[in-house]
């Protein structure tokens, strides 16, 4: 990942970054996070869906949900760490740093949903802010792509 953010910085190069701030960062968790993931999946459960993975391997970008019967696979992107237009920033510290890590998630988001899609998937991304704002309409919408899955 280093190689592909020094191109997008000046120089190259990063800039040294606080010990502790460092630490506090690398210890935010990609998976298992209460406010969003494991939110979502009690609500998936007690919705009565079914047949369903958390983090596939073989699933391009492993996504937080597969569904693997109807072919659809959901995200749940942090606002902060995916750039959610509505409700994410660049720190002022470390700004380039940080406003590259960004863009690059974004893109990478936008490069996985492409890929899962041309492989015949339904990809499903929700925002954090959107589940703790209406987490019964994030469920209900997963609900209907099941509901819709088209025939074998």
């Amino acid at each position: 990942m280093e190689a592909a953010l020094k191109k997008h910085l000046p120089g190259g190069k990063f800039r040294q970054v606080c010990p502790r701030h460092s630490k506090q960062m690398a210890a935010v968790r990609g998976r298992g996070n209460k406010t969003t993931e494991l939110r979502l999946r009690l609500a998936i459960v007690r919705a009565g869906a079914r047949g369903w993975q958390m983090h596939p391997k073989h699933i391009t970008g492993s996504p937080d949900f597969y569904f693997p019967a109807p072919k659809v696979a959901v995200f749940v992107d942090g606002c902060f760490w995916h750039g959610c237009p509505r409700c994410g920033h660049v720190p002022k510290k470390h700004s380039s740093f940080w406003g590259a890590k960004i863009a690059r998630n974004r893109q990478r988001d936008r490069q996985i949903t492409a890929r899962l899609k041309g492989a015949g998937l339904r990809v499903l991304r929700f925002w954090e802010h959107q589940l703790a704002a209406d987490l019964d309409a994030c469920v209900q919408r997963i609900l209907v792509e099941l509901t819709d899955a088209p025939s074998p």
